[in-house]
């Protein structure tokens, strides 16, 4: 079980959001915090800190007119941290290999692979060929409905078909080296972890999977730890002082 840092881009600013707020209409969202920093100075704290595997994620649509601000930003701090973060946001198959080539250890994909409610395995297939499952993360963020988890598309706001399951993370890793999990619902909001969530996941042991949602104190860092046998890593975003949260940095990197 290891802490692993992001840097979430929207508006060409490095940002926190409240979960599932994210409109692509108006590139409007629920801000918990703007950072007056760039991407590339927290690429380059979290290399200094020698943390690996962190995500920097492209929060504006490719039809954004903040879309080639943000997209700067996360080359830069690519070029900060050459293959010491993952990146996410609009990734297909003709531009995952040029993030690798900026120095992505890994890209991060929804929705290329989740279309029209289902898995597109064509779609899979075309990711995998064109970087290899090596360099491939499947986010799987999601939602509850009707008792269950069910992964969520185009800024979480659409429930696909797929449900979170062992079973479902058995086949998919064929396809991918880790995967990334919100419990979107929990997401910026520090009101408590998707504790049901976490269980269900950390059953599944074959796959490296990094956990975000609801973390917002050192108590939280031990419950998650005891609730996934320290199986899965995990990520803090708003909760972080660095966000403008209460929690510590400085003591969550020594963890």
């Amino acid at each position: 079980m290891k802490f692993r840092p992001c840097i979430d881009i929207h508006n060409g600013k490095v940002k926190q959001l409240v979960g599932g707020s994210l409109k692509d209409e108006g590139n409007q969202a629920e801000e918990n915090f703007v950072s007056g920093k760039s991407a590339a100075e927290f690429a380059n704290l979290y290399k200094k800190d020698g943390l690996t595997g962190g995500h920097i994620i492209l929060l504006n649509a490719v039809s954004s007119k903040y879309f080639e601000a943000t997209r700067q930003q996360a080359v830069e701090a690519l070029k900060a941290y050459p293959g010491g973060m993952q990146i996410g946001g609009g990734v297909t198959d003709e531009n995952a290999p040029h993030w690798i080539e900026a120095g992505a250890s890994h890209v991060i994909v929804t929705s290329f692979v989740f279309r029209d409610g289902k898995i597109n395995y064509e779609n899979l297939k075309k990711l995998a060929a064109a970087v290899g499952k090596e360099h491939i993360v499947l986010d799987l963020s999601c939602r509850k409905k009707q008792g269950d988890y069910y992964i969520v598309t185009d800024r979480w706001q659409t429930f696909t078909e797929e449900k979170v399951s062992t079973e479902l993370l058995h086949t998919l890793s064929a396809y991918c080296d880790e995967f990334l999990i919100h419990g979107v619902d929990v997401e910026g909001k520090g009101n408590g972890m998707e504790e049901e969530l976490i269980k269900i996941i950390s059953n599944f042991d074959q796959t490296k999977i990094t956990y975000a949602g609801g973390i917002s104190s050192i108590d939280d860092v031990r419950k998650f730890g005891e609730l996934c046998q320290g199986k899965l890593d995990y990520t803090i975003g708003s909760a972080l002082d660095l966000f403008g949260g209460r929690l510590p940095y400085e003591k969550i990197k020594k963890m």
